[in-house]
């Protein structure tokens, strides 16, 4: 049995893969506990998880000259102090990080005590964290083939229980077929109606909701039904394009600011548009669903990065923020839900490249490390 330490926050990106990993390390006999912030996620989701959970200070580093450079060592250092007494608290065999804040003082002073570093990478392109305790760290997971951390081994990411389960039913003829029909039930819809599923995320994304407005006047008069998470308090535009269809077109669109179970409107679905975050991609894979992917258009292009593997498998389509129109997402929508061969060859395509026991993968990784 390994003592396990598991840093990671502030984002669902490093929260959800942490809470994968835990519970696959747990079911394996092991004790786990977790490391981050007071103000990320994972304060909460932690916790509820019946996970401990040790408290770091947040230090950004900076990505260019500013004061917040000049206190660097003092912050950086209150918070690898911090780290340590984690690790010294459960006498840790071996710590694990997923990136972010949380992750670089974990790594320093893992460091400094002999412990084995653990590194999985969420992204297709690697943060600075991870690419600072990969250069010492014993094991080096990686979602995405082709991200470039030394010594990389492709174990996909770890994923919610809830959405392995769900994948392998879908991916059965046996179970698919009556699992989306109980899911469209759910909405008020019919068991084989085509269904394409619309979301930003918790958060929402102003351009899919724009564009989803714009064009599901035509989706509708074609056949295919809608459920469109538009974010919370950002339905009134998919509001007013509802009122503005007939009574048998708008039974047609469901909208929701969000829903705390997924499983069920990825159930429904067949086929998603949304942005392209790694937990995203990685799900929508693993569940076989095609998918148009519109990046997020800030940062450092990571997300593209992340859909780049599904676009090349034949599984997705990339449409980019800035060309996100009405006519541009009805036109690489609907063939993906209406036309039976393309949507079963990149359900196929999706399914080839999804891993669904990442979580597996790592903890098995993990435990090999702990052992030396």
């Amino acid at each position: 049995m390994a003592k396990v330490l598991l840093a990671g926050g502030g984002t669902a990106g490093h929260v959800n893969p942490l809470l994968a990993t835990a519970d696959a390390l747990l079911q394996r006999g092991h004790d786990v506990a977790a490391l981050g912030t007071e103000r990320g996620l994972e304060a909460h989701l932690v916790p509820a998880a019946g996970i401990d959970l040790h408290f770091v200070p947040r230090v950004p580093l900076p990505r260019r000259p500013s004061l917040d450079l000049l206190r660097l060592p003092v912050r950086l250092g209150a918070a690898i102090a911090a780290a340590g007494r984690a690790i010294d608290a459960i006498d840790a065999d071996v710590v694990v990080g997923f990136g972010g804040y949380v992750s670089t003082p974990a790594y320093l002073a893992a460091r400094r005590r002999k412990v084995p570093v653990v590194v999985h990478e969420g992204n297709a392109r690697p943060g600075l964290a991870n690419r600072l305790g990969s250069r010492w760290a014993a094991a080096v997971a990686l979602t995405f083939e082709g991200t470039l951390l030394k010594g990389g081994v492709v174990t996909g990411l770890p994923m919610r229980p809830a959405i392995t389960d769900l994948a392998r039913l879908l991916r059965d003829p046996v179970t698919g077929d009556p699992m989306r029909a109980r899911a469209r039930a759910a909405w008020g819809w019919a068991p084989d109606v085509p269904t394409l599923l619309i979301t930003g995320g918790s958060t929402g994304a102003a351009s899919l909701n724009a564009a989803t407005a714009d064009v599901v006047e035509r989706l509708v008069q074609h056949g295919i039904h809608v459920l469109h998470l538009t974010g919370r308090d950002k339905s009134d535009g998919a509001e007013r394009a509802r009122g503005n269809l007939s009574a048998r077109h708008r039974a047609m669109y469901a909208i929701r600011e969000y829903v705390e179970d997924m499983e069920t409107a990825f159930a429904a679905a067949d086929a998603v548009v949304c942005r392209a975050g790694a937990n995203t991609v990685c799900e929508i894979s693993a569940l076989g669903l095609p998918a148009v992917y519109v990046p997020l258009p800030h940062g450092n292009g990571e997300q593209e990065l992340n859909a780049r593997g599904a676009v090349d498998a034949g599984a997705a389509t990339i449409v980019h923020d800035s060309e996100l129109t009405a006519a541009a997402l009805e036109l690489v929508a609907e063939p993906l839900v209406l036309d039976r061969k393309a949507r079963d060859a990149a359900r196929a395509a999706a399914a080839s490249i999804g891993v669904v026991d990442g979580a597996v993968r790592l903890a098995e990784i993990i435990e090999r490390v702990a052992r030396r």
